[in-house]
Formats: structure tokens, sequence, C-alpha cells
């Protein structure tokens, strides 16, 4: 058990930022990624959709013999855990807990903290965010602020445009005048356009990365259940080596080109693949 690998998944692309800090966290892990680039995105599908989307992922990577799954999809992890958990027997770790615990316990020192959310338009109305840090601190003031086209910003790699610094200023006009003591960055693109938001927001405001965050739970939790990989691996673990395995359910050639821009190598094993449910299975 000790030695199967971590599955990962995410309606696309995003979710590689947190593998990335699973990967640098966990250097003696490996790792089984799988992003549904067919259906993407998660954030204008209905509940009943995303929940099933999410099911069908979890059973796919549970199904190739993993011990432990990361939803790294802010969507699934804000509407779908509860229903993972049903239908798998292993943990289940999501994004926003994490992203939310990790934003009170940097602000806690604090008389009056207030800590912010970006994310896409779907998560920020889930209210996700906000019940997370709510369910750690009823004294933190929280406010949230949609920023939809920091995805495809990021996946274009413009990371320094003037474009870009122009719609972060948009974006953060009404976070600036709340003046978080700490900013979540809750969605998983956003890692990516980092320096421009710290440079937009301001350098005394503490950036949560959701990733980060979640891979430090995660690292906790493998402790905890003595689940870590008792072998140390052998040389320096590069992204996207042979010892990770990465899915695809369309578009691999653009996936493969956008993890390059993401972290700075492609990967070794990338293999396109067909998701299906239980249901689809038994009417075929």
């Amino acid at each position: 058990m000790n030695t199967l690998p971590i599955g990962i998944f995410d309606s696309g692309v995003g979710g590689l930022t947190v593998y990335r800090a699973l990967h640098n966290k966990l250097p003696n892990e490996h790792f089984i990624y799988l992003g549904d680039t067919a259906r993407v995105p998660y954030g204008t599908k209905s509940l009943a959709t995303v929940e099933r989307y999410a099911i069908e992922n979890s059973e796919f990577l549970a199904s190739r013999g993993i011990k432990m799954l990361v939803v790294a999809c802010n969507t699934a992890s804000a509407l779908a855990l509860p229903k993972i958990r049903e239908r798998i027997g292993i943990d289940v770790v999501g994004v926003i807990g994490p992203g939310g615990r990790k934003a009170v316990e940097l602000t806690r020192h604090l008389a009056k903290p207030k800590v912010g959310v970006i994310a896409t338009e779907a998560t920020v109305q889930s209210r996700a965010y906000l019940d997370a840090v709510k369910r750690v601190s009823e004294t933190t003031r929280v406010f949230q602020a949609g920023c939809p086209l920091f995805v495809p910003l990021a996946e274009e790699g413009w990371t320094e445009e003037p474009e870009t610094r122009s719609i972060a200023e948009r974006y953060l006009m009404d976070m600036k005048i709340f003046a978080p003591d700490a900013l979540v960055l809750g969605c998983t693109h956003y890692p990516i356009l980092r320096d421009v938001i710290q440079q937009t927001i301001g350098e005394n405001v503490i950036l949560v990365d959701s990733g980060e965050a979640t891979a430090d739970e995660v690292a906790v939790l493998l402790a905890e259940k003595v689940l870590e990989n008792p072998k140390t691996a052998t040389g320096r673990r590069r992204l996207c080596d042979d010892l990770d395995h990465f899915y695809v359910t369309d578009a691999a050639d653009r996936f493969s080109r956008v993890a390059e821009r993401f972290l700075g190598t492609k990967p070794s094993k990338l293999e396109a693949i067909e998701v299906f449910g239980i249901d689809e299975l038994a009417g075929k």
C-alpha cells in the first residue's frame, strides 16, 4: 500500500500546479494525474453533472491502484467531495479546505484578520472558500472576487504582458480597497500569475497557494495513516519524469504544451483515454 501512487484529477491543466506542489513536497511519492480535458470547464455544469464527472474520474484513478486521491479541481472540491468519498474507499483531499485553513493560520495572530479569495465565478458563487474559512474562524472577514480571465492568460503564458497587468488591476480594484492580510489563490491556474497578482495587490499581502497548502496537509495525512513511501527516490526527482503517469480525456498535444509552460517540462508518460461511468458502460 505504501508504495502505491497518489492520484490527482482536475478538469483540465490547472491541477498541474497542485501536482507540482505535491511533487516538490513529497519527492519519494509517485503520482497519477488525470486531466478531464474533454469535458472542461466544470464551472458551467450543474451540480449533478459535476458530481458524475468527479466520480467517474475518481473511479478511473482508483482502478489504477492509488493510496490517496487529491481533487485538484476547485469546482469538484466545492461540489463533489462527499459523493466521491461515498464511492471510493480511500482518503480524499480537496484543495479548498486546505487553502482556507492556511489563510486562517497565517492571519490568526491579528486582532481583526481579513482574508481575500480570488477564484473563478463558479467557485466564488459556491461560497466554498468562505465556508472553509468560517469553519475554523468566525472572526475572520472574507471578501471574494471572480477573476475568470486569469485562466486563459495563464494557459497562454501571458504572465508579464501589459494586458495581463491591466486585467489584474481591474479585477483586484475592490480587493485592494478591502485590503486583505492574506489572499487565497483559489484557482489552480492562478499561481502561474503569482508575480503580477502580488505586484498588483501589494507586497505586504500574503499569497496563499491552495496547491501548496494541500500538499502540506497530504504530507501530514500520509504520516498519520503511515502511508508514506519508504523507498527513497534514487537521484534527484524531476517534474513529469517517468515515475509519474499522466492521462487526459482529449487534446493530449495541447495538454503537453501547456504543461511545458506551467512546469518547464513535458510529461514523459502521457496517454489519452476515455473515462466512462458504470451506467455508461452498462449501456454499451
